[in-house]
């Protein structure tokens, strides 16, 4: 399908795509094999610019929006999941930032950020706090000039590798929600330390670690917005970033079907290639219908949060929900067509499947998708 991309954007997805397919592929079955953090991966971007692009151009970046960042975190996905992860955990830690930070806040730490310099996390998740991010367990007392900030956060994309951390933490538990606070961590700092790294499934080679704060001293002017603020930004984080989940997903999906493709296409049973039988040939045409229902919804999303429309809730969450769906059943479906091939190490659909199921857990299980829909399609039929 045509999308009218600019030469801008065609530009961008050009460079995603060669970056992944010349440095990527080679080495997605080693990193994905032996939990490796690709920094030699995370350089390639940097030298490319990449990381700049979500970040406003009065801070180093070259000024474009979440649709950009769709494009290249969609093309890096294609090719690997959890590599691209490194690279979209990064926009989920500065997003906070771009909206919420002062003018020193953004000029301290969105300038590295966009150079690719320095990684950012984002981090709220706790062990009793996962899709209720209202219960937080991480406190933060205010002592003077700083906050002391004790707690642990659990399965933080980027944790350890990262240098920038938003972290959310409770500076009044008796205020419930409106007493949660946000603050900008930097690595080093007294008290704040990472524990251990998960074992997972998939994105195997994105980092995933604990967060532990042991009287963590962090400078007052080191919240970001203001105190109570922190559930708001919590939100409003997710809102935006939620596309680049979903093109996630989507990349993954692509990259499934092309696979499938292309075996189906050279596959010979029964004296023909098995894309000649209807069963076969149907279960990809829904497959690359379903892709592109997707790529239309999320694309069309990302241009409307660009375009500064206030309200995205519920179109937000129906990117991440819809597109994880798909590239589920996407490679699902794949290995099915590879038959016992597909369930083998040596093909990447195998790998695909198993990143794309954090697709529709992390970012708010598709459950709480669902629920934020039904609130927002409520609220909009009672303004009528």
């Amino acid at each position: 399908m045509e999308y009218f991309l600019t030469e801008e954007q065609k530009m961008i997805k050009e460079t995603a795509r060669k970056i992944a397919e010349e440095k990527i592929k080679p080495k997605r079955a080693e990193y994905d094999e032996n939990e490796t953090f690709p920094w030699d991966i995370v350089e390639e971007l940097a030298k490319a610019d990449l990381f700049g692009v979500f970040v406003p151009s009065e801070y180093g970046g070259l000024g474009y929006g979440v649709f950009e960042l769709c494009l290249v975190i969609e093309e890096l996905s294609r090719v690997c999941g959890g590599i691209a992860l490194s690279y979209a955990g990064t926009a989920l830690g500065a997003f906070p930032i771009i909206l919420f930070g002062n003018e020193e806040q953004k000029k301290k730490y969105l300038s590295p950020i966009a150079r690719g310099e320095k990684l950012a996390a984002f981090a709220v998740t706790e062990p009793e706090a996962g899709s209720d991010i209202t219960n937080l367990n991480t406190t933060a007392k205010k002592e003077g000039d700083w906050y002391i900030l004790n707690g642990t956060k659990q399965w933080i994309t980027n944790g350890g590798e990262a240098e920038i951390y938003v972290v959310i933490a409770s500076t009044d538990k008796t205020k419930g929600p409106r007493g949660a606070t946000a603050f900008i961590l930097e690595k080093g700092m007294d008290g704040f330390n990472f524990g251990k790294k998960e074992k997972k499934l998939g994105i195997r080679a994105s980092a995933t670690r604990e967060l532990i704060f042991e009287n963590c001293k962090v400078p007052k002017e080191n919240v970001l917005g203001r105190e109570g603020m922190g559930f708001l930004i919590t939100i409003k984080n997710f809102d935006t970033s939620r596309p680049g989940v979903a093109a996630q997903a989507l990349g993954i999906a692509q990259g499934a079907f092309e696979e499938a493709l292309k075996y189906a296409h050279t596959r010979k049973q029964f004296g023909q290639t098995i894309i000649s039988f209807q069963a076969v040939s149907h279960i990809l045409a829904d497959m690359a219908t379903q892709i592109e229902a997707a790529r239309s919804l999320i694309y069309q999303t990302a241009k409307m949060i660009d375009s500064g429309i206030k309200e995205f809730s519920k179109e937000s969450a129906m990117c991440k929900l819809f597109a994880s769906d798909v590239a589920m059943k996407v490679t699902t479906d794949a290995i099915q067509i590879f038959g016992g091939y597909g369930y083998m190490k040596d093909y990447p659909v195998e790998k695909m499947f198993r990143d794309a199921k954090i697709t529709q857990i992390y970012e708010g299980t598709n459950q709480i998708q669902r629920n934020i829909i039904a609130l927002e399609l409520i609220k909009e039929l009672t303004k009528k």
